[in-house]
């Protein structure tokens, strides 16, 4: 794979970039957020992995920029910031997954197969429109609607609804949901699964009669009608 780093500290970008070569990948590391992004739209990289707090543009930034021009291209971002705010912000901003600093270069190597897996696996799922009781998801079009009411979502919330409407009328545990939509293990430590859960009620619950995201106590969560 052709991976692109973006990462203003050059000892860590220099053993990232290393590691990745033993394994057999080509990897080009920018060490400020502009130069990150000038290359990311010069070249076609497989993927794309961004320290958060870099020079001249942020990785918050320049994963919205990547996400608005290659809305396919995954991205990793690497941060000192663990808390649950920070991670929202980050999947917020578009990334597909989030990982803290200091982290093992394994777990690296193991992130980056979970999200090249998903994109993969992506491309031979689902038809490209799903539809619940009056809810629909176009994945081709990124958009969803209700009642022929346009709903905006950020592109983690399109995953987590796009997920929960393929297994619809299923209990979906908060671990599952960190595997699948998250490709990480959840942290029992964050709620930032309930924080999205949260977001996407609001966005495609709270305006309508029927109801589609529900709590199973102690259990987790299940995408069924009921009112």
């Amino acid at each position: 794979m052709r991976i692109l780093i973006v990462e203003d500290e050059e000892r860590i970008a220099s053993l990232v970039k290393q590691g990745l070569e033993e394994q057999g990948h080509t990897a080009t590391v920018a060490y400020d957020g502009l130069s990150g992004k000038k290359l990311a739209q010069q070249h076609d990289y497989d993927l794309l992995i961004s320290d958060i707090i870099l020079p001249h543009l942020t990785g918050l930034e320049l994963c919205r920029e990547i996400r608005s021009a290659k809305p396919d291209m995954p991205i990793i971002l690497l941060t000192a910031l663990g808390t649950t705010d920070d991670k929202v912000e980050g999947f917020d901003a578009g990334a597909d997954d989030y990982l803290v600093k200091p982290f093992d270069f394994r777990e690296l190597l193991v992130r980056i197969r979970a999200v090249m897996n998903r994109k993969i696996g992506s491309q031979f799922l689902q038809p490209s429109i799903l539809k619940y009781a009056d809810l629909e998801l176009n994945n081709q079009t990124k958009t969803v609607s209700r009642s022929g009411k346009t709903i905006s979502l950020t592109p983690k919330e399109l995953k987590l609804l796009e997920y929960m409407m393929q297994n619809s009328e299923r209990v979906l545990s908060r671990v599952e949901i960190a595997e699948k939509v998250w490709d990480t293990h959840f942290d029992t430590g964050t709620n930032f699964i309930d924080v999205y859960i949260n977001y996407l009620r609001k966005k495609i619950d709270k305006d309508f009669t029927d109801k589609l995201i529900h709590t199973k106590q102690g259990l987790g969560f299940i995408f069924v009608t009921e009112k």
